[in-house]
């Protein structure tokens, strides 16, 4: 069976205007912008619609660890850092988030904080807090272009630049320190809540694990042809299929507890003889192989 999913949104103090276009939202003047739709989601607080019903799957995260989402930013997020599961169990009852990002769009020297700077200790960013710096001066700052990738791994501080439109997988976890918040105030005036204390428990300050070899980071995957395997994690396999107009793949699907699905993000496709248009997701169950057409130069993300 191929289930079509209908996204959660999320509007934020720092969301853009491109995915009210592009997955045509309603607009609402005077509130924030969509910074997230959830495409593929089991958690409480935004799950995907199924045939106009919350998402839920059996033995819920066993079945879909993961989840997908598309992001688009006017400005920076938090400096942040994710938990591994082995904290998150401890203190939040969850698990941690690995995530890895896709940029479909970006404007001219748009940045990806990621990392720590090489030479940044535990107890030089501790200070760095203390005398209110500008904490991004001690990250690594990549500018990125449409077809770069990134794993982020928990612990890996990092923050999403302005300007930037990306496909998002992570694990099925909403837990998130804050660090610092580029010294803002919310909507209603007030600063967001910190997590500085838990955020420097869980910070990888180790230096080999703050290089962009350790994040995976890949260039120009949108000008390759075929399905490029780009990372493995315990909770889902990440893979970007590139098809030309006309051309055919046939995905087989391993016969695995957790459920396979495709996030298109270019370009209209058929599965299986089912159209799936561009920025839309679908689950797949019973599904043993995967007869993709590409209608149109197209590219997608397999998560099995």
């Amino acid at each position: 069976m191929i289930y079509y999913l209908t996204p959660s949104t999320h509007r934020t103090i720092w969301g853009g205007k491109k995915l009210e276009h592009l997955k045509n939202l309603p607009h609402v003047e005077g509130a924030d912008p969509y910074g997230e739709t959830w495409e593929i989601s089991i958690l409480p607080k935004g799950p995907s619609l199924c045939d106009g019903k919350n998402l839920v799957v059996d033995e819920s995260v066993e079945e879909l660890p993961y989840m997908v989402k598309l992001i688009d930013t006017a400005a920076a997020l938090s400096i942040q850092v994710h938990p591994t599961d082995e904290y998150a169990r401890l203190h939040e009852n969850s698990s941690g988030k690995a995530e890895c990002y896709v940029i479909l769009e970006a404007e001219k020297n748009a940045i990806l904080y990621l990392g720590m700077k090489p030479g940044v200790t535990k107890e030089s960013f501790q200070d760095g807090l203390k005398n209110k710096k500008n904490m991004s001066e001690f990250l690594n700052a990549f500018i990125v272009k449409p077809g770069d990738f990134f794993f982020t791994p928990p612990g890996t501080i990092h923050a999403i630049g302005a300007g930037i439109t990306m496909a998002e997988v992570q694990q099925s976890s909403g837990i998130t320190y804050r660090v610092w918040d580029w010294d803002r105030l919310d909507s209603a005036g007030k600063p967001r809540e910190l997590h500085v204390q838990k955020s420097l428990d869980v910070i990888n300050f180790d230096p080999a694990a703050n290089t962009k070899s350790y994040f995976k980071a890949r260039e120009g995957l949108f000008s390759t042809e075929g399905k490029l395997d780009l990372v493995e994690h315990e909770t889902f396999k990440f893979s970007l299929v590139n098809l030309k107009k006309g051309q055919t793949i046939k995905l087989p699907l391993e016969k695995a507890r957790r459920l396979p699905s495709i996030m298109n993000i270019h370009g209209k496709i058929t599965i299986n003889n089912q159209s799936v248009e561009k920025y839309s997701a679908v689950l797949f169950r019973n599904e043993s192989l995967l007869d993709v057409v590409a209608l149109e130069d197209t590219s997608f993300i397999l998560m099995t």
